[in-house]
């Protein structure tokens, strides 16, 4: 029993491990977009960016509880208050009129609390949140342009693998036309010439293998420090699909725009709060000499309460400026907008053509590549009757993989195109 219990377990854990090692096999594009946002440093700037946020948010709801306020004192000074006449001279003889003392102590608490801020407070936490939704927006149009990098590299890799598949087959046709070829020659209807002009070829295409081969390790290499994941010869990366994007532009520095505009916004809304009253209410309680009655020499404990209301209306003389140079921020941001949208319809229009000029070309390569390989049978066959060398043939082996790699080429660049203009519209 407990060996079977011990089977099934085993069994299990191996099919969970060769399923883990089928999904490590299979990478598509947008498995790449997702890793290589995680990996990149700057991700952990939004959670910054949201703490920071908490932190200020925090700080200006403080600006509600009461305001206290602690001060000593203690002083000397050169003369104090007198009369300026006798009480005798009054008929207030024997009157006694105390002299202040020259040292002056004093403890003073004060709290104040605000009844309104005339909407300080407000627009404060307004800012704060326009402020973050800048610097979050900011932080995703960083993390968008990795996209671009992932495109090239991702690219790179899917060709390589293509160029690499459609070299196996050059190297198995010319693999068969040697063996014939040689066979040729030991019944005496090729020359030697015709075996070494095909060798030739198998020596090229091992030679152009190597470099094929060279280059995917340097893409793959460079995808994995970017994505933070690890591939090997196992990895299958999926060739993206071929479908083209629709809709409106979704480009996160659309959204950086309208955030930007909206903390200018907020800055607008904080002037109207610079020149607005401020009503709140005080307690002051102090223990000093004197206290609140001057004429009493000595230590007394007072305390006084009431309410205040201020205004300052300095923001009155430049307000005006300043609503002119919000409005010039404003603008500033829309020119740049439409500046930016501006480059990007631009760019649609350029690879919408690109796509259009590579999907005509393809119209034509399996017809070519049909050509080339009835050209390549009339060669081999004039070969067979001794009627043509190998160079000839080799020559024609060379013209269908070159148009085979044209028609990959071709393709390559169309998928290439339609993902610049994804990433161009980000749709």
């Amino acid at each position: 029993m407990r060996r079977t219990i011990l089977a099934l377990l085993c069994a299990t854990m191996a099919g969970m491990s060769g399923t883990a090692r089928a999904q490590k096999a299979h990478v598509t594009i947008e498995d790449c977009y997702d890793r290589a946002r995680a990996n990149w440093p700057v991700i952990g700037q939004l959670e910054l960016i949201d703490r920071t946020e908490g932190y200020s948010l925090a700080n200006a709801a403080k600006g509600w509880l009461p305001q206290v306020t602690f001060s000593a004192q203690a002083s000397y000074q050169s003369d104090v208050t007198t009369l300026p006449f006798d009480p005798a001279q009054l008929g207030f003889a024997g009157v006694s009129i105390p002299t202040l003392s020259r040292d002056q102590y004093g403890v003073r608490v004060e709290v104040a609390q605000t009844l309104w801020d005339g909407g300080a407070t407000g627009a404060w936490r307004e800012g704060i949140g326009a402020a973050a939704e800048v610097e979050r927006a900011a932080t995703e149009v960083s993390l968008y342009a990795l996209r671009e990098r992932v495109n090239g590299l991702f690219f790179g890799i899917v060709l390589t693998g293509e160029q690499l598949s459609r070299l196996d087959v050059l190297t198995r046709d010319l693999d068969v036309n040697l063996a014939r070829v040689e066979a040729l020659a030991r019944g005496g209807v090729a020359q030697q010439a015709d075996v070494d002009a095909l060798r030739i070829e198998v020596l090229k295409a091992a030679q152009q293998r190597a470099a094929i081969e060279s280059t995917r390790r340097a893409y793959t290499s460079m995808l994995a420090t970017l994505t933070g994941r690890e591939f090997d010869d196992a990895t299958r990366f999926v060739k993206p699909s071929a479908g083209h994007p629709h809709g409106e532009s979704q480009r996160p520095e659309l959204a950086l725009f309208d955030a930007r505009i909206r903390a200018v916004e907020a800055r607008r809304r904080g002037l109207y709060a610079a020149v607005t009253p401020r009503l709140g209410l005080f307690a002051t309680g102090g223990y000093g000499k004197p206290g609140l009655n001057m004429l009493a020499d000595r230590f007394d404990a007072y305390y006084v309460v009431g309410a205040r209301l201020s205004w300052n209306i300095g923001g009155l003389y430049t307000r005006r400026n300043d609503r002119r140079q919000l409005l010039s921020d404003v603008r500033g941001v829309e020119l740049q907008r439409e500046a930016f949208m501006l480059g990007t319809r631009m760019d649609e229009v350029r690879t919408s053509s690109e796509i259009d000029r590579c999907r005509e070309q393809l119209r034509y390569d399996d017809e070519i590549i049909a050509l080339r390989e009835s050209v390549l049978r009339s060669s081999e066959a004039r070969m067979a009757g001794g009627t043509t060398t190998g160079s000839d043939l080799a020559r024609d082996i060379n013209a269908v993989e070159a148009a085979r790699q044209d028609k990959l080429l071709h393709e390559m660049e169309l998928l290439k195109a339609i993902y610049e203009l994804k990433f161009t519209t980000n749709r």
